[in-house]
């Protein structure tokens, strides 16, 4: 990204903060992106000024996400992702939250967000205020917890398995078939010390 392009985001982080000074913390750009640190609460009425105004017009909703971190008060970044394709710009919205906290649907602005804020409800727990149809995505029913907090156990709770003799699939709680172990993952070609075959043709 030259500097050029990079200057043309700082200037639209500029333009966007000072028509959205209630919205807009703070905005950096890196990598070639522009990211803007926003309030939750302000989320649905800048991403309709994000969409609709002349110099922005983001109109494409890429993706949303969310980052934890549990010793944070505020604990999770809810990450939004647009793209102009009238523009050729994107730019990522930040917004932190704590886990009390609900953060405003985007539906009514982006209806593909539908699907998005379920699966962050889903993975995270962070639920969406104004959500049509807020349910689990990825997930079974009946699900407990939500495996992208850093909290959640790597191996989960339950393992699901389909019984013969029963007819059904069983959940039952996790047993682990031997323990943890700790492997060594040096690359052979670095750690090995006889020759491979094919290394004697290197001379």
């Amino acid at each position: 990204m030259s500097d050029a392009q990079d200057q043309a985001l700082l200037e639209l982080g500029e333009y966007i903060a000072s028509k959205q000074a209630d919205a807009v913390i703070g905005s950096e750009v890196a990598f070639g992106e522009l990211t803007l640190t926003v309030t939750a609460a302000a989320l649905p009425a800048l991403v309709r000024f994000l969409k609709t105004d002349v110099t922005c017009k983001f109109s494409s909703l890429v993706d949303i996400t969310a980052v934890d971190y549990p010793a944070r008060r505020a604990r999770f970044d809810v990450v939004y992702h647009f793209l102009s394709m009238y523009r050729n710009q994107r730019i990522r919205l930040r917004a932190q939250v704590r886990d009390d906290e609900m953060v405003p649907s985007i539906v009514l602005e982006h209806p593909s967000a539908n699907w998005f804020e379920r699966e962050v409800f889903d993975m995270f727990g962070i639920l969406f205020s104004g959500h049509p149809d807020l349910r689990r995505i990825l997930t079974d029913y009946g699900f407990r917890g939500h495996p992208l907090r850093k909290d959640f156990p790597t191996t989960g709770y339950v393992e699901v398995r389909y019984d013969e003799a029963a007819k059904r699939v069983v959940y039952e709680p996790v047993k682990l078939v031997q323990d943890y172990r700790q492997f060594d993952f040096m690359s052979p070609w670095e750690g090995a010390k006889y020759i491979l075959p094919g290394d004697e043709r290197a001379k």
